[in-house]
């Protein structure tokens, strides 16, 4: 390039520039993740740390099976046992499946409605550091030897002080809160980034599923009162409960429904079929799943007409899941599939998810939930709904996007033994635990008589948990075979772009 001094006329002058400019360098000092308030960061820390804490629910769920695999066994004892499966259930419910949720939403939204990041970023970081120090508080329990034992749904009076004495269930109530704020912050910052952040153009109707269902989830967060002697009920306490635990079973599996609609038409190469009917259906599950929690109270002496008027509610929410699993199957039907792992993930969500769904179903019914309450039947159903329901379109969504979020391809051959052995697996474990609560074997018990006849029974649920429980995530397992081209033409075939 020439070129002269001004007010000179000394000639030009030679002016070099570099051929190429250097591309900057992201930094991955453990500072810099520690400080990140990258949406993509933060939803990798998600997903990292819900990874670490399925193992150790994991853990705890092997160790029950091993101790129930026998009759009269005596490998753990009842106090123990009654620490590991409350410990379980809060594990998986509010540090496994809720935060890889969140891990999903921090990746995909801003990506999906072209921001270029959640509305509040720095709120964003914080409450991954509030969920980390409170799934951290929780679980320090363990080593002081006062684990909460009172169940994931903390009933009174087994949580009251004068039946619980310890302060395992101190730390659940303290841990749980510490959760809840950062779920509420999660929550509000998804729900103005959706509003307020979309792309020109980009109408509520024109948004991807995923980012519907992500919507509907964030909206949905949601003394002396339990102590009869100053006047309360310890049945309020499970209408407070399930008013918040059932809506928070849709918080769970709405996520896993829009990740699944990702998936399916990019795999059957054709448009998602009804988006307008599946968009709406999510709305109504989230509504009516507000209705329908005193089905889980069915025994508690409500009345016929609360009965009658929750078991309609019941059965009602089963018509917009139903048009979503007709809508997926819909999408599919005709379509040239191609089975790959994430595309496997998607089916046996759909097929297990119905499974649960219908063994739900059967609850509305008074009758038939007054036989099957607190039986395995319904850890079974439970199961079925969110291991086979959240957790398999979880798994099928990491394939999915795994690509896009790292610029690496996993191994298909790999992936689909992967499939096959949690599949496999899973239904080797819950599936004979419906007959066992047809049999009436009641939950939480550490032990059973052998004249029972539940022994063999238990013995095929505890094996089909061992090939599951040496599963480990599958970014442990894989082999990355090979860089992705950055351009958008390589990256639009593994279904970024696909809604």
């Amino acid at each position: 390039m020439q070129t002269t001094h001004p007010g000179s006329s000394s000639g030009p002058i030679s002016l070099s520039f570099p051929r190429f400019i250097p591309r900057p360098k992201s930094e991955y000092s453990i500072w810099s993740w520690i400080a990140t308030v990258d949406h993509k960061r933060i939803g990798t820390l998600y997903a990292v740390t819900s990874f670490l804490w399925f193992i150790v629910g994991g853990i705890e769920a092997l160790l029950m099976r091993v101790q129930l695999s026998q009759a009269d066994s005596t490998l753990i004892d009842p106090e123990l046992f009654n620490q590991l499966f409350t410990m379980h259930g809060t594990t998986m419910v509010f540090l496994v499946v809720m935060p890889l949720s969140a891990a999903f939403f921090n990746w995909l939204i801003p990506l999906q409605i072209g921001a270029r990041d959640v509305a509040f970023p720095r709120l964003n970081a914080l409450s991954y550091w509030i969920f980390l120090f409170g799934s951290l508080f929780l679980n320090f329990s363990w080593f002081i030897g006062d684990a909460p034992n009172g169940g994931w749904f903390g009933y009174a009076p087994n949580s009251h002080v004068a039946f619980n004495p310890t302060n395992g269930m101190n730390f659940w109530v303290i841990g749980l809160n510490i959760l809840g704020v950062a779920s509420i912050a999660a929550g509000l910052n998804f729900i103005v980034t959706i509003l307020n952040m979309r792309a020109p153009g980009m109408s509520l109707t024109k948004m991807p599923v995923f980012t519907w269902m992500t919507f509907v989830t964030s909206t949905a967060y949601g003394s002396h009162f339990y102590n009869t002697a100053a006047g309360g009920d310890p049945v309020l306490w499970q209408h407070v409960f399930w008013l918040f635990g059932h809506p928070e079973v849709y918080i769970l599996i709405l996520p896993a429904m829009g990740i699944v609609s990702e998936i399916l038409p990019v795999f059957s190469r054709k448009p998602l079929f009804g988006y307008t009917f599946l968009v709406f259906a999510g709305v109504a599950i989230g509504f009516m799943g507000w209705f329908v929690w005193s089905h889980h109270m069915f025994t508690v002496g409500l009345g016929p007409a609360a009965n009658s008027a929750f078991a309609i509610s019941t059965m009602a929410i089963a018509i917009p899941t139903g048009i979503k699993i007709f809508n997926w199957i819909a999408t599919m039907w005709g379509g040239s599939i191609r089975f790959s792992t994430a595309m496997l993930f998607a089916i046996s969500f759909i097929a297990m998810f119905t499974i649960g769904g219908l063994s739900g179903v059967m609850h509305a019914s008074v009758p038939t939930d007054a036989q099957q309450q607190d039986t395995y039947f319904v850890v079974a159903h439970f199961h079925y709904v969110l291991f086979g329901g959240a957790i398999m379109a979880i798994f099928g969504g990491i394939y999915f996007w795994w690509p896009k979020a790292t610029g690496y391809m996993l191994s298909e051959k790999l992936g689909k033994i992967n499939f096959y052995i949690m599949f496999i697996g899973f239904n080797l474990q819950f599936a004979p635990q419906h007959w066992l609560g047809l049999d009436g074997m009641p939950r939480r018990i550490f032990t059973y008589a052998e004249n029972m006849g539940w022994e063999n029974t238990n013995m095929i649920a505890s094996a089909g948990r061992l090939p599951d429980g040496v599963l480990r995530p599958p970014v442990h397992h894989q082999r990355l075979l090979q860089r992705q081209e950055t351009s958008a033409r390589r990256r639009r075939p593994v279904g970024w772009s696909n809604s």
